[in-house]
């Protein structure tokens, strides 16, 4: 038996550049995605690669580029199928463009937040995408900005910092949905968020630090002040940012003297828990208790009833905040962009009449 059976060697660029029949640097250039060379050229390397198995050495390219390849995304709950989707059309784009997402997840903390921005710096990507825990604590964004890295923000915007934002049209949503239960004759409409206090009590829209559910909140209020109603903060209920929280928080409302007639859920999993609270005290959903949810869920449609929903543009969220990235990575250098996505409210059999 051989006792020293001989080890592979790792294909180099310069074997490469032989197989072509081109020089070291030319190979380089086209293996590494810079420089200018002919088609003619870029097909020969690119076979020659091809035919020798050939595995690019991540860290050397990245002496030599500049560039590591990579995408850093830090979103606030990968369970989240919000997150989830919206990480999706990232990826493709980023794939498409040939570069890898590092994707970390912060658990809607400051703090973790913090710590998965400096391992992506550390770990050199070439760009970020953040869905910032808290639109009040942006410094360390503000450095990554200021150090001319490419910043884009996801699904949550900012007034203080100046980068690529893509969002969707949630203060139009909420209003919406708003209006349709208002029409239906429900006065007595809940809003359920995760966001938190540290009492766990909503007093005014500056207690919400995530930009999307503020907006929500401020159209909520906004549109019942102009149907008269007042007081209607003490209907916004925070806190919901579990399974447990959320179906402590919903029991509560709904086995009060004065419950509400209709409850507007922040996201998906919010609006899962609301249903199956309703379900085990025995309301009806809709002649008891009308419920629309913040985004299109796979399971909203096959409840019994089906739920209404605010159907939100989630992968092209993550496609174009990446496609806005890709766009900076490869010398755009124009002023930040903003771009706001249309949301659209699906109706099902959840919502009717407010009981009399």
């Amino acid at each position: 038996m051989d006792q020293n059976p001989s080890r592979p060697t790792s294909v180099t660029v310069a074997d490469v550049a032989r197989r072509a029949g081109v020089s070291k640097a030319t190979a380089a250039r086209v293996l590494g995605g810079y420089g200018t060379v002919s088609d003619r050229v870029r097909e020969a390397v690119t076979a020659a690669a091809r035919s020798l198995d050939y595995r690019p050495n991540e860290l050397a390219r990245s002496m030599t580029t500049g560039r590591s390849g990579t995408i850093g995304v830090v979103v606030g709950d990968i369970e989240n199928p919000f997150f989830s989707l919206a990480v999706r059309g990232i990826a493709d784009v980023a794939r498409q463009a040939g570069f890898t997402v590092i994707l970390i997840n912060s658990g809607e903390d400051v703090a973790a937040e913090k710590a998965a921005i400096r391992t992506l710096l550390a770990k050199r990507v070439d760009g970020l995408i953040v869905s910032p825990a808290k639109e009040g604590e942006l410094d360390h964004l503000q450095e990554v900005a200021r150090s001319g890295r490419p910043l884009a923000l996801l699904d949550r915007g900012s007034e203080t910092l100046d980068v690529d934002t893509v969002i969707a049209d949630d203060r139009d949503a909420a209003e919406g949905v708003t209006r349709r239960l208002l029409a239906l004759g429900h006065r007595r409409i809940a809003y359920l968020t995760a966001c938190d206090t540290p009492d766990h009590l909503f007093r005014t829209p500056a207690d919400i630090n995530t930009g999307s559910v503020r907006r929500r909140i401020e159209a909520f209020l906004a549109v019942c002040r102009e149907a008269s109603l007042g007081e209607m903060e003490r209907w916004v209920h925070v806190g919901a940012s579990s399974p447990e929280h959320t179906r402590r928080i919903a029991t509560d409302m709904l086995g009060a003297s004065v419950r509400p007639t209709a409850i507007i859920a922040s996201d998906s999993l919010i609006g899962l828990e609301v249903f199956k609270a309703s379900r085990a005290i025995g309301l009806d959903i809709p002649s008891d208790l009308s419920l629309v949810s913040f985004h299109d869920a796979d399971w909203t449609s096959v409840t019994s009833p089906p739920v209404t929903v605010v159907r939100q543009p989630v992968y092209r969220l993550g496609e174009r905040a990446a496609q806005l990235l890709v766009e900076r990575l490869n010398g755009n250098d124009m002023e930040a962009r903003l771009v706001v996505l249309q949301t659209e409210i699906v109706e099902r059999a959840s919502v009717a009449e407010a009981p009399a």
